[in-house]
């Protein structure tokens, strides 16, 4: 049977632009306000879910609200089930948009709001090419399921009570990320280094306290450190931190103020996947305070860190390994805090290559945190996740590709994750094209209307060659 898919899509593309709209007009955030026992994630999370199982129902689909933690949507028959995953919850919109966020705004063949290109744009893309598999009446041998994530921005709770419930596809794809294909996500590990400190009586310079950043995820933007000195003249300092800023080619700023010194520094935020694209506020004030006379737990907070947190490889911790798949591990030290007589902290986000011995790492970490007097707490572990190459997923997905660009269709790895993870046979597919700018999380956030019809269009594709 011969389909041409795109003028499927094409015949359909007023209802799919008007449809993903409604959504996008949803303020779906994580609201703890309104959240309840009932309603988990708040109420503007419940309205999207809830438009969408009204939206499945209305179009003939099998529905299940699994606690107002997630939903799916379903068709077909067999006893495979292909899973689709995406999610409803958008991050806050933040300020400096063109446009309201919610409007889901159209201009030069893009449509603007949060979640436009994360992820309810392409949710809507593959709701989409499920009717349009539906609607053809085609033969599948396999239960086709949409997966509808509420939490994936913030904790993955809803995918965790999900599975408690369901089962598990036995194959399927997320349309939550780059095209062509996504086969291999790093691991992820958030931990912590932390020791209670001591008051210590006559040193030259105390370090009353330390702060930088607020997520293990991200780069610390911003880094300001309180010090006292009774010995050493303020202006001196100012002159070597100015000279210090000036060499590094950094911006910080130097007050004094009743006998208090404040430093602070400004850097670069980036996602901690690839820390050394930004510039780390914390590490590099650090870098400098540890030249001044501290002594103590003053300066052993800072010694550690401009000794075994001062690159992103893992190497100074003993870590540091690659892969020919997911290449190097990273690194990202997101939150650094330190109180004087009180508790020292370094947060830790780690992304490590599929095939790292974890549990041999994570002995190696447990020892350079006791041999410093630190503690280690793991906050949150997910394990890699990696589908052969070869698998009959892969291929078809990759011939799809081909088909409907003319382009190779290059596997990729990545250190993000995205709910691939949650089904062991499932990969990343879309919607974000090659060249094309990733908008997702910047104001004024849009998905290309012609970029979207051909999602759809190779999703409905994916259904229909991998129930055959």
């Amino acid at each position: 049977m011969q389909i041409n898919w795109q003028k499927e899509v094409e015949q359909r593309k007023e209802q799919l632009i008007k449809d993903t709209q409604r959504l996008l007009q949803i303020k779906s955030t994580l609201d703890e306000e309104t959240a309840t026992e009932e309603i988990p994630f708040g109420k503007g999370i419940k309205e999207a879910l809830d438009f969408m199982l009204d939206l499945g129902e209305k179009d003939g689909f099998s529905v299940k609200n699994v606690d107002n933690y997630g939903a799916h949507l379903e068709m077909g028959h067999g006893e495979e089930l292909l899973g689709i995953l995406g999610h409803l919850d958008v991050v806050p919109e933040g300020e400096g948009w063109t446009t309201d966020p919610y409007s889901a705004d159209i201009r030069d063949g893009r449509i603007y709001a949060r979640g436009a290109m994360d992820d309810k744009g392409p949710t809507m893309a593959a709701y989409y090419a499920m009717k349009i598999v539906k609607d053809l009446g085609v033969d599948v041998n396999k239960r086709v399921r949409l997966i509808l994530g509420t939490d994936e921005e913030s904790d993955w709770r809803c995918m965790d009570h999900y599975f408690e419930k369901e089962e598990t596809p036995t194959v399927g794809f997320v349309p939550d990320a780059d095209f062509p294909i996504i086969y291999a996500e790093k691991g992820i590990a958030d931990f912590t280094y932390e020791f209670n400190g001591s008051v210590h009586e006559g040193a030259e310079a105390t370090l009353l306290s330390f702060s930088a950043g607020q997520r293990f995820n991200m780069v610390p933007e911003f880094a300001e450190a309180v010090v006292t000195s009774d010995s050493v003249e303020a202006g001196q300092w100012e002159e070597r931190y100015s000279r210090y800023c000036e060499d590094h080619g950094l911006s910080g700023t130097f007050s004094a103020k009743e006998g208090t010194v404040t430093f602070t520094m400004d850097g670069i935020s980036v996602h901690g996947m690839e820390p050394d694209l930004g510039v780390n506020a914390g590490l590099r004030l650090a870098e400098f305070l540890v030249t001044l006379p501290f002594i103590g737990d003053d300066e052993r907070f800072l010694s550690f860190i401009s000794q075994f947190c001062k690159e992103s490889r893992g190497r100074e911790l003993g870590v540091a390994y690659s892969d020919d798949i997911t290449k190097d591990l990273t690194i990202n030290y997101g939150i650094l805090s330190y109180e004087h007589g009180g508790k020292g902290k370094i947060a830790f986000n780690m992304r490590y290559p599929v095939t790292f011995d974890f549990a041999n790492g994570w002995s190696v970490l447990e020892k350079v945190a006791s041999d410093h007097g630190f503690s280690i707490q793991m906050k949150t572990h997910l394990g890699p996740h990696h589908v052969d190459a070869d698998s009959d997923l892969v291929k078809t997905l990759q011939k799809i590709y081909e088909e409907h660009t003319g382009q190779e269709a290059e596997l990729l790895a990545i250190g993000g994750g995205t709910y691939a993870r949650a089904i062991k046979n499932a990969v990343a597919f879309g919607p974000l094209f090659p060249g094309r700018e990733d908008v997702a999380h910047q104001k004024d956030e849009y998905i290309i209307i012609e970029d979207m019809l051909k999602a759809t269009a190779m999703y409905a594709q994916a259904i229909y060659d991998l129930t055959r």
